[in-house]
């Protein structure tokens, strides 16, 4: 199973990972979505403990993922995505970053975006097509 990993606070971060997650689920891939993980309404009523429920949901999620699907659009990967990036690299999971973004964010001349994050990656593809031939290596 696929973990797709990335922001979900705008109606256009929903909307792109959305389609990814169609791409994929087309190309035969079993995924899960975080945002499908948690019902309408649900993290509000949980008040101040949203954040540590999100987090142990979000990681149980990861560790019964074979492979993570990290979006890494963005002047810096988002907080959370980084997050999972790192739990999923230090319990030995396969990492594929897609970054479609064309700025340059990275720690040196020769990085896509910061050093921790894609020296994490297997692979960092640039489109949604150049990934899907990346899963099948």
């Amino acid at each position: 199973m696929l973990y797709l990993a990335g922001p979900l606070f705008t109606q256009a971060e929903q909307a792109w990972l959305q389609n990814v997650k169609a791409e994929l689920v087309r190309a035969g891939h079993e995924v899960c979505w975080p945002f499908e993980l948690f019902k309408a309404g649900q993290i509000a009523d949980w008040g101040p403990i949203a954040p540590r429920r999100i987090m142990e949901r979000c990681r149980e999620a990861l560790d019964g993922a074979d492979r993570v699907i990290a979006w890494l659009d963005g002047t810096q990967v988002d907080d959370g995505t980084a997050w999972e990036i790192g739990y999923a690299h230090a319990k030995g999971k396969l990492i594929h970053g897609v970054r479609t973004d064309s700025r340059q964010s990275g720690d040196t001349s020769h990085s896509v975006v910061n050093a921790m994050v894609e020296a994490s990656c297997q692979t960092i593809s640039r489109s949604i097509p150049e990934l899907l031939v990346a899963l099948r290596r």
